[in-house]
């Protein structure tokens, strides 16, 4: 299997076709992702918030690198950051155990999972005692000039933004200096993001 690729602004080619890893079973995750790499995938899209990039970075650890199935330039990952670690003194330290979990140098792409902080720490969803969400008052676009900071040293080629909405999306254009070189939502014939697409491409 090959799958066409697309042209980023960056210069990197992103393969269209990639393997999701939200759901994915402990203990069935590598066996999918040597599956998918024997198959011809070479995009793995990942998360911190999925709870399985270690077992991900076993797999590419066995298949991907010198000598290996898969050179490391001819895969594509993506990896996600999580709400809890939007503050600017988080993100590195965030992007970096992805990082090790992956047992990766850099990452191609990271983005921001969502536009909205939750509370500082390691609990994924904190909560308060009525079950809603603690939320952190820092803004999206802080959190985009740290992610800025991983691109100048290295540890990410391209970054971008999941799940923001055309206003969202502006806002950090309004700041950015590394424009975000992908947006990844949800699309498909029940939900066709036609305006939003639309306004993607605009800019």
């Amino acid at each position: 299997m090959t799958a066409s690729s697309v042209l980023l602004h960056t210069g990197q080619k992103m393969p269209l076709i990639g393997l999701g890893t939200w759901k994915s079973e402990p203990g069935q995750v590598k066996a999918a992702i040597k599956h998918a790499l024997s198959a011809g995938y070479r995009h793995i899209d990942c998360a911190s918030v999925y709870g399985n990039e270690t077992e991900i970075g076993e797999a590419l650890k066995e298949s991907v690198g010198s000598g290996k199935a898969v050179p490391r330039e001819e895969l594509f990952v993506t990896s996600k950051l999580w709400n809890t670690k939007h503050h600017p003194e988080d993100v590195e330290p965030a992007l970096r155990k992805t990082l090790a979990d992956l047992q990766l140098e850099y990452l191609d792409l990271y983005l921001m999972h969502w536009p909205y902080a939750f509370e500082r720490g390691d609990n994924p969803f904190p909560k308060n005692a009525d079950g809603t969400v603690r939320y952190d008052s820092t803004h999206y676009k802080e959190t985009w000039k740290a992610l800025e900071v991983l691109v100048a040293k290295g540890l990410v080629k391209a970054l971008g933004l999941s799940n923001f909405n055309s206003r969202q999306i502006d806002d950090v254009l309004s700041v950015a200096s590394v424009r975000p070189a992908v947006l990844q939502v949800e699309c498909h014939p029940y939900l066709a993001q036609n305006e939003l697409i639309a306004h993607c491409h605009a800019r």
